[in-house]
């Protein structure tokens, strides 16, 4: 891989690390149904008492069905295929302009020290995770 796109990729990584970015691909609409699906299946079965223990039972069903995919960005940008990776390369460099870097310490400097430009990285970013990956972002608290 071009020593730039690595760059870039570790850049990304740093950004995402920084703001406890973490994604998932849709799959937590499963864990939702199976919440909700039980519930309701419960309730026609067992009246109230059923709703409680179908929601329970379908929480549990729903965090086992989702556990494993909220990953954190860093670990999704750096599973990017060669060719995904080219692609954010390509979207992020948009954003980078004629900026001139030498290793990965300088970009991160460059980048870090100019709230606008890490800023507008950010949101290409999370664009291309949302657009190209069909993620959904969250932010860690």
């Amino acid at each position: 891989m071009c020593q730039r796109i690595n760059d870039v990729m570790k850049l990304c990584c740093e950004l995402s690390a920084n703001q406890q970015i973490q994604t998932t691909v849709k799959g937590s609409g499963k864990g939702a149904a199976a919440a909700g699906g039980l519930a309701f299946a419960g309730g026609l079965v067992g009246g109230p008492l059923g709703i409680a223990v179908g929601g329970a039972v379908g929480g549990l069903l729903g965090c086992w069905l989702t556990s494993g995919q909220f990953k954190p960005l860093p670990q999704i940008i750096m599973e990017l295929s060669p060719q995904q990776q080219q692609k954010l390369y390509d979207d992020l460099v948009v954003v980078l302009g004629d900026i001139q870097w030498t290793d990965l310490a300088q970009l991160t400097a460059l980048v870090m020290g100019n709230a606008t430009l890490k800023q507008q990285l950010t949101g290409a970013l999370l664009g291309y995770i949302t657009k190209e990956l069909q993620a959904n972002v969250h932010y860690v608290d």
